[in-house]
Formats: structure tokens, sequence, C-alpha cells
């Protein structure tokens, strides 16, 4: 696998960009691409992700990806939701009928990762800034994942006993990365790492979904 990267100019118009995007979308050569996100002020993100190929989209960030995971159809899905299924499936982590909770509500997480649990028949609940007296859900999770970027959001007392934790928060404080979720919750629950925990699982299937478009183009 071969890979290229564009570096743009902070100051770069959102002109380029599509132009870009465009090129990359024509070029037969290659098989997916993402555009690293957030953008400049100056560039509408939500016009260059529409912008984009589905089948060369392998952030899955596309409307018609993510209207497939809606869908529960098999696709390019966004990255760190997927890396989080699999992180789950390695572990055994039986999902089926399991009280799943998602603290964050972003189109790049919280909501996929919300739909891919209640795919595999989770009972799943999505809290959010607005949601009173969180800790209500949390302390009845089985499975909770916390994709805010606050620091420390989620402490000891709000995970059940024996629960699956995952940490997708990212934060730097002092020159370190901080989870979401307090390190002294893994004396009580099992939880995944910050650094080194999903994040190598989203670069990971970030190359699983440029080989599923490179084989999807090679099969028509």
């Amino acid at each position: 696998m071969e890979a290229e990267l564009f570096k743009l100019s902070e100051n770069v118009s959102e002109r380029e960009v599509l132009d870009l995007v465009r090129k990359l979308n024509n070029d037969e050569k290659i098989d997916g691409f993402i555009v690293q996100l957030p953008l400049p002020k100056q560039v509408n993100s939500e016009k260059v992700i529409e912008s984009l190929d589905p089948k060369k989209d392998v952030d899955g960030f596309h409307p018609v990806n993510m209207g497939k995971v809606m869908a529960g159809i098999d696709g390019l899905r966004p990255a760190t939701p997927s890396g989080i299924m699999r992180l789950l499936d390695e572990y055994n982590v039986n999902l089926e009928g399991a009280n799943a909770v998602v603290v964050g509500r972003s189109n790049i997480v919280g909501k996929p990762i919300a739909m891919m649990l209640l795919q595999r028949n989770s009972t799943v609940s999505i809290c959010h800034s607005k949601t009173k007296n969180i800790e209500e859900y949390t302390q009845n999770a089985d499975v909770l994942v916390v994709a805010v970027g606050k620091p420390g959001l989620i402490t000891k007392g709000m995970v059940k006993q024996g629960a699956y934790v995952v940490d997708v928060g990212t934060t730097r404080v002092d020159g370190k990365l901080k989870g979401d979720v307090c390190e002294d919750v893994k004396e009580k629950a099992n939880l995944s790492p910050v650094p080194g925990g999903v994040g190598p699982l989203t670069v990971a299937m970030l190359l699983w979904n440029t080989l599923k478009a490179a084989k999807t183009k090679a099969d028509k």
C-alpha cells in the first residue's frame, strides 16, 4: 500500500481544497483518501466532505456512507467506531442485550457507534451536554463509550463494576494526552488506555477501509 500526503497552506481557499478533492476522486491510481479535519475556518467542512467520492471516502464521513451505517448496509464505515467494535469483539464482549451507553453525539464517533451497537442488539442510550443526571445512565452501562474531549469527565463512581469502558477522548494537558475517563476507573472496570487504545485502531481501520475500497473497485 502506497501513501501520498498533500499538505496545503492554512490560508488555502475552499476552491483549492475542492479542486484537489475532485482531482483525487478522478485519479484511477488512488483507491481511497481522507481529508484531515478540522479544516481552516474559511473552508466549509461539510461542503468538502460532500464533494468526496463515497467509494473513496475511507474516513466514512460522506452522507452516503453515514446513511449506510444508519440502514445497517455494508460499506465504508467511520474508522473510529469500527475500531471500537473490533476492540469489543477481540475481548469477546457480549453485546446482545447489553446496556450500552454512548457519551457524546458527534457525527464522527457518537452517532455511528450508537447505530453499530444497536445493530448488534444492544440497548443503547446516547448522553450529551444537555443530559440530566448522566451518572444514572453510566452506572447502569455494561458497555460505556465516551467521546467528548473533556478530561476526567467520567469518574470511578460513575461506572458499573466489571463494565467495559472505551475512552475515545484525547486532550493534551500539560504536554500529556488525557482521556475523558479517570484512570482509577480501571480498578473496577475494563478500561481502554489513552494513548495507545482507540487511536491505533482508528489507523488500522483506515487501512482496512482502503483495502476494502480497492477490492470493491477491482471486483467491478
